[in-house]
């Protein structure tokens, strides 16, 4: 740039040549006026423009105010020439924020850039919209960088930058991208045969999957299936092997990406990643000594471990990691080490047995001394997750000794997670007491009112006075505690008692003249001998108390005043609302937090309620204080008390999204057709046909779906999903992971797994994706019915009657009438009728009904969890009437009438050849 503008490279030499500041100032006014005096005159070429933009934008990087250059910058932009758009928008991200209202005026120019059909104006026009999009050009822009981004004509490196600009502006104004709308079309691109895309639209993906799970789910099955790719098959470019090691920032970003959703029901999915997950441990079961290399194979393996603890805390996966970790956190690199101990407290927050980590419970605590914060930090955190009832008092103790030399900037932190430690597991109020004390004796300053108000909770006797008193009435029936007794024994004790726990006494004493009648006359008493007593506070609620003491015993107001408390609400710890405030949300968004096991499902019971912000957590600093002393209330000294508070549950996230059915005229007709076969055409138009074979046997079933390019182009980010609206009543997986792409003119085969459980009425629904030019989304009914899952019974004419009418009527009998369609010849479609029912697994009884034109038909239904029921049908038609009754009749009525609305409706369909 410099050497093809002299002005510019004598102007950087005269400034760099200034031996003190007054030179340099001197110089660079002279230049501006003389800018200045330029830009005012006008009639300036490209050339010209670009030369003195160029001094504006090197002055500014050296610190002095500009204000000038700004309409110039923007006229450049405009520019066809790329030396003089490159200075234009280099001038734009650096003079101009995202509130100028000059932005406004180059939105047209940028729009324009990023519709070329050159790459290098597609490139800088991202970058700007990068670096200064504001809201208003973020909305204006959005859809085009969209655009850019999925359109197969983009180059790779177009890609690259459309991916993070979308992602820079999600962070930013995340209201204006419509993910769940986008999320199909964005996933397909993990598909992209250059890793480069496919790392960079991984990070876009892992920001909206964490706002937008059910929307992204696809991209679970296309992580695993990209892993599987590069770990067990290798398939990578070697320009994308980082010391052999392929794409690890790839690899890192997928396994994060997996953490972020409940674990996958379906067996396939889960056998390809536990053998992704069982090679990447393998392959650093030996380090290398190549440290690049290790660098690499550690940041995928602590991000592999963490996935594993994720997925199942009791596999054997889990019990290689434990062993691989305690072998890295006394690692003599620090950034092993300091990966170990996080990890670790990952397992901690957990797993259901801590045994495995409190075998290295020694060198975790020795860790508290090293000589990196960062590592001592990650000690710190870890001793407070893997704290129980058993070693609770050995780890507060080491944590008391070592707070008295730790870091300033690791103490607030410690005095916190003491406390809560403390409060949590105190077996006794001394040893409670005893440890706050010296808390408070070792951390001086460093310990927060939120610890002055607990551990004063403890000793505070007039507390327990107002605790035993305000609920006197619960123990005036039992023996020596009479509302008399209780007041002679408390009330000799008064002349004994500070003013303050008085005053608490007498606030007592109203609460049992509404409570105590029977003792009012010395209650008042009382009340009239305080009137007089010197201390404001307490002649004052004398004489309010005597005063409503007096009135009229059918008078409610005393009632209403002194009406017994309500329980407390469940409270968070002011301690943990502290903590939580301390460790706000980050970019990083962990699944996971420090503090046990009971924390994390917290945690996750608390997304499932999904709230928009923890209220405790950011309320502000002027209620704090209140917060803390209503907090008070739940102090609990049991040791028991927490630890079988919660359920080792695993809170799943489920999508929920229903896809939408793709219309067709002859959709409908394939799909009943299939009802009644097990082989034929589901679906078909100009580019794919869809076609499916089917098997059954009792509650098992195989369908093989056939899918048919029938284009001359690939169909590529070909993604098959099946939707399950009861997932309880049937099962449906795919038996390996679906292919990504269709050769032209070509056919693939996927074979579906299926089990009944239970009656489900709604089949399960097959999702197909591509790009073919453009994205493509299908969505069909698979012919999966209940009738499918029935199977033949042989019935002779009596004992069939004997069943009907052992049966009986409603509610186990379904019956319908409904019109029918003769045959040309004016005739019952007997054929029809015998194929519908046959054709729904029923065995078609002959010789059972005395007119041959009636059709009876047994099977039995079979069921993995209901088990076996049983179903009898029987078909009567009317040719003069040209109306038909069907009955059917099973032990459970649900079946019965599920079975006669299947059949009703491909009986009613009008017969077609």
């Amino acid at each position: 740039m410099a050497t093809s503008m002299r002005g510019l490279t004598q102007f950087i030499a005269d400034i760099r040549g200034a031996r003190v500041r007054e030179l340099e100032e001197k110089r660079i006014n002279k230049e501006m006026a003389h800018i200045r005096k330029k830009f005012k005159d006008g009639n300036l070429d490209g050339y010209q423009k670009k030369k003195y933009v160029a001094k504006i934008i090197f002055t500014y990087i050296l610190g002095y105010k500009v204000d000038v250059g700004h309409m110039e910058a923007v006229n450049l932009i405009a520019s066809p020439k790329y030396s003089e758009k490159q200075i234009g928008y280099l001038a734009v991200t650096l003079l101009m924020h995202e509130n100028s209202d000059f932005l406004r005026l180059v939105v047209n120019s940028i729009r324009k850039d990023l519709d070329s059909n050159h790459e290098i104006d597609n490139c800088l026009a991202l970058h700007a919209i990068a670096n200064v999009g504001g809201s208003e050009m973020a909305e204006a822009l959005v859809e085009d960088v969209h655009r850019l981004l999925i359109s197969p004509t983009s180059q790779n490196f177009v890609k690259k930058k459309a991916a993070l600009t979308l992602l820079r502006l999600y962070r930013k104004h995340p209201e204006v991208i419509p993910a769940p709308e986008w999320a199909l079309r964005i996933v397909s691109i993990m598909d992209d045969q250059d890793l480069g895309v496919v790392v960079c639209v991984t990070s876009l993906v892992m920001a909206l999957a964490q706002d937008h799970l059910d929307a992204f789910a696809v991209c679970y099955t296309k992580a695993v299936d990209r892993l599987h790719r590069l770990v067990i098959e290798h398939e990578y470019a070697a320009t994308y092997a980082y010391y052999k090691v392929p794409s690890p920032w790839l690899q890192v970003k997928l396994l994060r990406l997996l953490q972020y959703y409940s674990p996958s029901e379906d067996p396939t999915i889960r056998s390809v990643l536990h053998n992704v997950l069982q090679t990447i441990m393998n392959n650093c079961a030996e380090p290398s000594r190549n440290v690049q290399h290790n660098n690499a194979q550690h940041a995928i393996l602590f991000e592999a471990i963490s996935l594993a603890i994720h997925l199942d805390t009791n596999s054997p996966l889990v019990g290689t990691a434990a062993v691989l970790l305690a072998r890295f956190i006394s690692s003599k690199e620090t950034n092993v080490r300091y990966l170990g101990l996080d990890t670790m407290a990952h397992l901690a927050g957990r797993a259901d047995s801590l045994d495995p980590i409190k075998r290295h419970q020694g060198t975790i605590i020795l860790s508290l001394r090293d000589k990196d914060i960062s590592v001592r930090r990650r000690a710190l955190d870890l001793l407070y997750s893997m704290c129980d009832v058993d070693n609770s008092e050995l780890i507060v103790g080491e944590l008391l000794r070592y707070l008295r030399v730790a870091d300033y900037a690791l103490r607030e932190e410690m005095v916190l997670k003491i406390a809560i430690l403390t409060e949590k597991y105190a077996t006794s109020y001394k040893w409670y007491v005893d440890t706050i004390l010296q808390l408070i004796s070792a951390a001086g300053e460093h310990v927060g009112d939120e610890v002055w108000y607990r551990v004063v909770q403890i000793p505070l006797p007039h507390m327990k006075v107002w605790l035993k008193l305000a609920y006197g009435h619960l123990i005036a029936n039992e023996s020596g505690y009479s509302p008399l007794e209780q007041f002679q024994l408390l009330h000799s004790k008064s002349q004994f008692c500070v003013a303050s726990t008085r005053s608490l006494l007498l606030s007592t004493y109203i609460k049992w003249v509404n409570v105590f009648p029977e003792i009012k006359p010395q209650l008042l008493n009382i009340f009239e001998r305080y009137r007089h007593v010197l201390d404001a506070e307490l002649q004052q609620r004398a004489c309010e108390f005597y005063a409503l003491a007096s009135r009229p015993d059918d008078d409610e107001l005393l009632q209403n005043i002194c009406e017994e408390m309500p329980p407390f609400p469940p409270r968070v710890s002011a301690l943990l609302g502290r903590l939580n405030r301390k460790h706000g949300d980050t970019e990083d968004k962990r699944t996971w937090i420090h503090g046990g096991k009971e924390a994390n499902l917290d945690r996750e019971v608390a997304r499932q309620k999904t709230l928009p912000a923890d209220t405790i957590n950011n309320s502000a600093d002027q209620r704090v204080e209140q917060d803390i002393v209503n907090s008070l209330a739940g102090l609990e000294m049991s040791s028991t008390a927490t630890a079988n508070q919660y359920e080792a549950q695993n809170i799943a996230v489920v999508p929920t999204g229903k896809p939408r059915l793709t219309n067709g005229s002859n959709i409908e007709r394939w799909f009943e057709k299939l009802i009644c076969s097990s082989e034929g055409v589901l679906y078909e138009d100009v580019q794919i046909q869809i076609g499916v074979k089917s098997r059954y046997q009792g509650h098992i079933g195989q369908l093989a779906i056939y899918l048919g390019n029938k284009i001359s182009a690939p169909l590529t980010s070909f993604i098959t999903t099946v939707h399950v609206e009861d997932t309880d009543a049937i099962s449906v997986t795919f038996a390996k992971i679906p292919p990504s792409t269709v050769s032209p003119r070509s056919q693939i085969q996927q074979l579906l797994h299926i089990e009944c459980k239970k009656l489900f009425t709604v089949p399960p629904v097959l999702t197909v994706s591509f790009l073919a030019g453009a994205h493509q989304t299908v969505s069909v009914r698979l012919p999966i019915v209940v009738t499918k899952f029935l199977e033949h019974v042989k019935l002779g004419q009596s004992d069939f009657f004997e069943r009907w009418k052992l049966i009986g009527g409603p509610p186990r009998e379904a019956q319908s009438v409904f019109p029918i369609e003769l045959t040309t010849s004016g005739q019952i479609d007997i054929a029809k009728n015998r194929q519908v029912i046959s054709g729904h697994h029923f065995n078609i009884l002959d010789d059972i009904d005395p007119n041959p034109n009636n059709l009876v038909a047994a099977g039995v239904l079979h069921m993995s969890t209901d088990g076996k029921v049983g179903c009898l049908l029987r078909l009567e038609p009317n040719r003069d009437a040209k109306l038909c009754r069907l009955t059917t009749r099973s032990t459970s009525e649900d079946v019965a009438g599920e079975v006669q609305r299947l059949l009703q409706k491909i009986l009613t369909t009008p017969h077609s050849a």
